[in-house]
């Protein structure tokens, strides 16, 4: 075992001073893009509808938890973490990321947990406000959008993480999805009434969001306004808002 951890740090110090540099942990202004671009690209592969940037309240904690984007289609509702980083990637035995990149290491809190954790209080939320889901409906992914998202023990992460090189191989459900896709978002569950869709829709359309001119659009709007440079690249930080 001693060997085998030894031969992975050599692997990744190799590989990080020759085809990366420093900076390759590119975590910050790009997140809000990264989140736009997932959201609307799980929209036209899914036919559903993404709500981005929510505040949720959480009455145990009395404060609003962040959700970067939930989507709702006829089969069923999913939290969605968007994590933007970069480098190699790997899980510890605590399940925390350790992401190496340039000739740093950031170990992050591990993302999978941070997603479950929102469900019930989501599910919480939305009792409130008279809706309540079939048992399983809402479930949670992390996805990892980066480009330069790289894995080296690719099976180290659990099934509720979608890698960068899973996230471009998903394809329209026209296009009759392989197995392991459908299960990314749909667990072979029976579609969801209609009335609960609009319901669902209805509620997260109206719920706290994050308090930014961008966070209150439409996504197609977003993208129209970015085309046009009514949106400039450096657009700030969630975290700073």
């Amino acid at each position: 075992m001693l060997v085998e951890l030894i031969c992975f740090l050599v692997v990744v110090l190799v590989l990080k001073y020759f085809f990366y540099d420093d900076d390759v942990m590119d975590i910050g202004t790009s997140d809000f893009n990264a989140l736009f671009t997932v959201a609307e690209r799980l929209e036209k592969l899914y036919g559903g509808k993404a709500h981005v940037g929510l505040q949720i309240p959480d009455q145990d904690s009395g404060s609003r938890q962040s959700i970067d984007l939930v989507l709702v289609t006829k089969r069923e509702a999913v939290i969605v973490c968007v994590k933007n980083v970069s480098g190699f990637v790997s899980v510890d035995k605590d399940g925390r990321w350790v992401c190496t990149g340039g000739h740093k290491t950031e170990r992050l809190p591990d993302p999978v947990t941070e997603a479950k954790r929102l469900v019930p209080i989501l599910e919480s939320y939305l009792e409130q406000r008279g809706i309540t889901l079939p048992e399983g409906y809402l479930s949670c992914k992390v996805i990892c959008p980066n480009p330069n998202f790289r894995t080296i023990v690719s099976d180290s992460f659990p099934s509720e993480v979608i890698t960068y090189d899973q996230w471009i191989q998903l394809k329209p459900e026209s296009n009759m999805l392989s197995g392991w896709i459908k299960g990314a978002f749909h667990g072979g569950k029976k579609e969801m009434q209609e009335s609960i869709c609009e319901k669902l829709n209805l509620v997260l359309s109206t719920a706290p969001m994050w308090d930014s001119v961008t966070s209150s659009m439409d996504i197609e709007e977003w993208h129209q306004a970015r085309e046009c440079w009514l949106i400039k690249p450096n657009i700030p930080d969630k975290s700073a808002v």
